[in-house]
């Protein structure tokens, strides 16, 4: 009881909690749309996910200085890559909190001559650009472990071993490309933080896509990647040794 107290006493913790509750109820509408028996739940659905929607928003007020202290933080490593992703992506996730603050005080009344579609279209894109260069930070960082453990000379002879063991495998795909599925694999194995932040980036990118029309997705599919991500989110929360690091 007093992790999930603990947990939950936390401004991130609830967040996530109403995150994943928001897209499970988003995915169960979607199952249950052609449903005539299920109407009166479907329309609960939909207002308790319109509900933790709002609630969420509320709960974001503040987290604008969050993203820049962030920013201040890793505009100090000394990793070059690591540098310009995390910084661009805290920069970019500060503007999207702003974004996200204007929209909040325009549906509360409290701003009212604004450009809604505009603010949220700008929403949107500075959510995309930072979780594009999240997903960069995680593809640069595999490649760095990859490259390491392909020098390792244990690690050579195991993948060797493998190629051996599997000989159709490699003759059926391309040259060298179930070598590099070995390596990516076990990479990925091995730093279980790189894999589940990299899942948590590439399910959140479908909400973005689909809102500035790049990439058409369904209830089903944003439902299903919204709560995926949470439960990622929660996890890596409670599970500190997952949080990938900086």
């Amino acid at each position: 009881m007093d992790p999930f107290v603990k947990f939950t006493s936390q401004s991130q913790g609830r967040d996530r909690i109403f995150r994943a509750a928001q897209y499970a109820c988003s995915l169960a509408v979607y199952l249950l749309r052609n449903n005539s028996d299920r109407k009166d739940l479907v329309a609960k659905l939909k207002s308790l996910e319109t509900s933790l929607s709002a609630g969420r928003k509320l709960l974001r007020l503040g987290n604008a200085a969050n993203s820049i202290e962030a920013a201040k933080r890793t505009v100090q490593l000394s990793d070059r890559v690591l540098r310009l992703c995390l910084t661009v992506a805290n920069v970019s996730r500060a503007l999207y909190f702003i974004c996200d603050n204007v929209l909040w005080a325009k549906s509360v009344g409290l701003i009212r001559n604004i450009d809604k579609e505009r603010w949220s279209l700008n929403s949107s894109r500075f959510y995309f650009f930072s979780l594009v260069m999240h997903l960069s930070r995680d593809v640069y960082a595999v490649l760095q472990v990859m490259t390491k453990r392909s020098r390792d000379k244990n690690f050579k002879q195991r993948m060797d071993q493998h190629l051996t063991e599997n000989p159709e495998v490699a003759e059926v795909v391309v040259p060298h490309l179930d070598g590099f599925l070995f390596l990516l694999l076990e990479t990925l194995k091995s730093h279980p933080d790189l894999a589940l932040d990299s899942v948590k980036n590439i399910c959140d990118l479908f909400m973005p896509l689909d809102k500035l029309g790049l990439y058409q997705s369904n209830g089903g599919v944003m439902g299903f990647c919204g709560l995926i991500s949470s439960l990622i989110g929660i996890v890596t929360l409670t599970q500190p040794r997952l949080r990938i690091a900086p």
